[in-house]
């Protein structure tokens, strides 16, 4: 018996087996995402030995899946709200099973770019839907219990990522960190279509004057000039490491500034736009989204080049590499729903300012971790400061993005701030090697990759400190309030591991209709 005949969509309990199908089937889904944002970083020296790849491949392999994902993510979930969350859900699954396939049996590199794209078309139609499904589907006294389940079972996913990739690029190979997805989904789908409900936005409404608002359009075009213009600049920085000042640089980033113009130009035109500019009005919401920019930027680097510098430069195999990068992710888990506590209390300002100021030191400290390192001594203490600085901002940015909108406007915001985070990983990744003197070939010599991380840190770092500035300069500080009278910090972005992005909000979606 299928779940739409025993339950419906709305009431279904936690406690029941089908709702514990439904929590199970959105933490495969979701998992299998955000595993495969953390495992490929470790796999990326092996894969290109492997395929005979310089540093602009695999910048183009972590730049390629998260292009698709920041660019569509928002239309991934609008498409969930018009034909069916579980529909749209599945679709993405195996979408993403069948990309994560072609990038296991990828003959040559430029296949596996083409099949991280299309991974990244996946991750953008099933990530918005696992948390919208738990929203839909859940009924309202179990929705915030489920979503945090969801979030600290996907925290989980996180924090043996790397472990993991580590573990399978030693063992059986590289490629076992795409194929690995493929089970996934073979379980995932099945107990999708017999234990998950089908839901879907309800037909057009009624105005006040009688009459019937159609249907919301799809922003195809606005997601289309988005990704174009984000694929264009990426193009031109990755490209400009080897072409330097030339003609393939200089007409991929004049075009990408362009269709950036043209993209502003339509959003601000259309009557139902995919990134409403008006969402800019509130200065909370858009000094915290250039809070967003610079940490996950930052961050973006961190995970990039660190990941290669421990197996490059400190001679760690890919399973060490990716077990010693675990300390971070264990203090988010731990003590990130006390951060969400503070911040609530005290405001944004302080957790927001001091927050990158501390992830900035850490950044700092790890330009000690060179060749004949020491883990305890070296590594170590700079992944536990970066950790702590993680812990008190990521809770609070993600708290202050939702409070600073209306409630209807709240899923949007999360989405807005949720592609922006993964857009400057994007642009971190595309330039960084550019800025800090990365050669093609540099990830082959231990000397020459350690002398250039060691330029790269500090730049990561700056870009925290400027967001720390940005915190301290544009959010007010909070006024004095009773602790029943504060913020409330919900499930979702007390426990989420917030390194690949901020927690999807339930309702990140296109704007609802009006």
């Amino acid at each position: 018996m299928s779940a739409t005949t025993e339950a419906t969509a709305g009431n279904i309990r936690l406690s029941r087996p089908t709702g514990r199908w439904v929590l199970l089937t959105t933490v495969l889904g979701s998992g299998m995402a955000l595993l495969d944002s953390t495992v490929v970083n470790v796999a990326l020296p092996h894969i290109g030995e492997d395929l005979g790849a310089d540093l602009a491949v695999l910048q183009w392999t972590v730049n390629a899946y998260l292009l698709t994902l920041a660019g569509l993510i928002l239309l991934g979930g609008a498409l969930g709200d018009r034909y069916g969350r579980r529909r749209i859900f599945v679709i993405g699954v195996i979408w993403f099973a069948a990309a994560s396939l072609l990038c296991g049996i990828a003959p040559e590199a430029w296949v596996l770019i083409a099949a991280r794209a299309l991974q990244g078309i996946g991750g953008a139609l099933l990530t918005p839907g696992s948390l919208a499904l738990i929203q839909a589907t859940f009924h309202p006294d179990d929705r915030a219990r489920a979503v945090g389940a969801w979030s600290g079972l996907g925290g989980v996913a996180a924090a043996v990522g790397p472990f993991l990739g580590g573990w399978l690029v030693d063992g059986p190979g590289w490629r076992w960190v795409f194929l690995i997805n493929v089970p996934i989904a073979l379980v995932c789908v099945p107990v999708a279509m017999r234990h998950v409900p089908e839901s879907a936005e309800a037909g057009p409404v009624t105005v006040p004057d009688g009459g019937p608002l159609p249907r919301r359009r799809f922003d195809v075009a606005g997601a289309a000039l988005g990704s174009l213009a984000l694929g264009s600049l990426t193009y031109a920085l990755i490209a400009a490491s080897a072409e330097g000042l030339s003609a393939a640089v200089v007409v991929p980033a004049v075009a990408g500034v362009l269709l950036g113009v043209a993209f502003g130009y339509l959003e601000s035109r259309r009557t139902d736009p995919m990134l409403p500019p008006s969402i800019f009005s509130s200065r909370l919401f858009t000094a915290v989204n250039a809070v967003t920019l610079c940490v996950y930027a930052a961050l973006g680097g961190f995970f990039f080049l660190t990941a290669l510098q421990l197996q490059v430069a400190v001679g760690y195999s890919a399973f060490i590499a990716g077990t010693a990068l675990l300390p971070t992710t264990f203090l988010m888990l731990l003590l990130s729903a006390r951060s969400g506590e503070i911040g609530a209390r005290i405001g944004p300002r302080i957790p927001l300012t001091v927050g990158p100021l501390l992830a900035a030191a850490g950044l700092l400290l790890l330009t000690r971790a060179g060749p004949g390192a020491v883990y305890w001594r070296d590594i170590l203490p700079a992944l536990l400061v970066l950790g702590m600085g993680l812990v008190a901002f990521v809770a609070p940015l993600t708290a202050t993005v939702l409070a600073a909108v209306d409630v209807d406007r709240a899923g949007l915001a999360s989405g807005v701030n949720n592609a922006i985070a993964r857009a400057g990983g994007l642009v971190a990744v595309a330039a960084l090697p550019l800025v800090a003197g990365f050669g093609p070939e540099s990830y082959r010599s231990a000397t020459q990759f350690d002398e250039a991380f060691r330029r790269a840190m500090p730049i990561c770092a700056g870009v925290m400190v400027l967001a720390a500035l940005i915190a301290w300069l544009t959010i007010r500080p909070a006024p004095r309030r009773a602790p029943e009278e504060g913020p409330r910090c919900e499930p979702e972005c007390r426990v989420h591991c917030g390194f690949a992005s901020p927690p999807l909000d339930p309702g990140d979606v296109a704007p609802p209709r009006r």
